[in-house]
């Protein structure tokens, strides 16, 4: 779950923000990371001690307002799915042409991505499982070899590390949204209270595993986004680079550093690793709409849950195939979808599940003797108001940036 959020978004995103801001956004991503790792421990310990958050909602909403809220954060997971297809799309035509000299766009790859992502989800799960987590240990050598290389200012990085709210005037408000939205995946709060049965953790003694667990992954994850930002900015900062020129800007700063052959790396590496998250992030809505409906998912292989979840996973992996259309009747650019959709996460998505979560953790019928004490208490609530907050303050970028043409 930790690698499936660091696909196309978390590369570009993080691009976006070195060459924009140089190294002051790193403290946003340490930011990101704890809201994650504290989301995911309230996750899991909701499905540990009660049941998981999406029967939570149920119970609290019943079926028909379950259904309406879900529902309508699920509207990020499909933003999500259009922007990945695009990714892979775009990717796939720049490969094909650089590496093979075959000429084809990008818009009847995506619809075939989507197509391949259904039947990946559904016949391939452990696949994707394995791919997600090599590629995102690919890449996080790739740009960390890149960034230590690249000779950075080491005051200058432990000085982005420090909070600073200025670069959220100058125009950073979507970015910061963007950030957010991609690393605080709000789809893995659900699947984690989900599917800890299936990791072991049944009791207060499974606590230090998934801790560690989670620590882990989300350091990992966090130092490859701090990683990029370093890598980019101290690259293609300094070249005049401030803004992503194309699809390929990002993988320069691996090319100016690693050779020519690195930019097949990276257009490799950011494809599988797209094409990686369409798939659990396309899961989410299916599993939670059933959980609405009132339907008890006992197993996160699709094989063994009902052919209603197997049905609506494929027709969102269909739906997403349709990022073409987006692009021609909405006028955003595959860049444009890359770092709005994830932004509309965090506005939307992120402070909702964030809320749900705390409430569900500190309720006597689902935790019971279990729920948060203070301490733990007065850390996610200035996490969840931190999220709240800078989902107010961008919510109008956001918006206006996706209905108005892109950025």
């Amino acid at each position: 779950m930790v690698a499936s959020y660091f696909g196309s978004g978390s590369v570009f995103i993080m691009s976006s923000a070195g060459v924009r801001f140089g190294y002051t956004l790193v403290w946003l991503v340490g930011l990101a990371v704890l809201i994650g790792v504290m989301a995911q421990d309230m996750s899991a310990r909701v499905g540990i001690f009660g049941h998981s958050l999406g029967q939570f909602t149920r119970r609290k909403f019943g079926k028909a307002g379950a259904t309406a809220l879900l529902g309508f954060i699920s509207i990020g997971c499909v933003l999500w799915g259009l922007e990945l297809t695009a990714a892979v799309g775009l990717g796939a035509q720049i490969l094909l042409e650089s590496a093979l000299g075959i000429s084809v766009s990008w818009m009847p790859l995506a619809v075939l991505t989507g197509a391949l992502a259904a039947g990946t989800g559904v016949l391939q799960y452990r696949l994707i499982e394995y791919l997600m987590t090599a590629m995102m240990l690919v890449l996080f050598v790739a740009f960390g070899v890149v960034a230590v290389a690249s000779d950075p200012d080491p005051l200058a990085v432990l000085a982005g590390a420090v909070p600073s709210a200025s670069v959220l005037d100058t125009g950073g408000l979507t970015l910061a949204a963007a950030i957010l939205g991609t690393t605080a995946l709000w789809p893995n709060f659900f699947l984690e209270s989900l599917f800890v049965e299936e990791k072991g953790w049944t009791g207060a003694g499974d606590l230090p595993d998934m801790r560690l667990d989670l620590a882990m992954g989300y350091s990992l994850g966090g130092l490859a986004s701090v990683a990029i930002i370093v890598a980019t900015a101290a690259v293609l900062r300094p070249a005049g680079i401030t803004e992503l020129e194309s699809f390929i800007t990002p993988g320069r700063a691996l090319t100016d550093v690693l050779g020519t052959w690195a930019m097949l790396l990276f257009l490799g590496g950011t494809l599988v690793a797209a094409f990686n998250s369409i798939v659990p992030i396309l899961w989410t809505p299916a599993y939670i709409l059933q959980e609405a409906w009132g339907t008890r998912i006992q197993s996160s292989d699709p094989q063994e849950a009902p052919g209603s979840f197997r049905a609506l996973f494929v027709g969102l992996c269909l739906l997403s195939g349709l990022s073409p259309l987006v692009h021609l009747l909405g006028g955003l650019s595959v860049l444009d979808m890359i770092v709005l959709f994830p932004a509309w996460n965090g506005v939307f998505g992120l402070p909702v599940s964030a809320a749900l979560l705390f409430w569900a953790v500190n309720d006597r019928e689902a935790m019971g003797e279990r729920r948060n004490g203070r301490w733990l208490n007065g850390a996610n609530v200035a996490l969840v108001l931190l999220a709240v907050g800078l989902s107010v303050l961008s919510a109008r970028d956001v918006v206006g940036a996706i209905f108005g043409g892109g950025l």
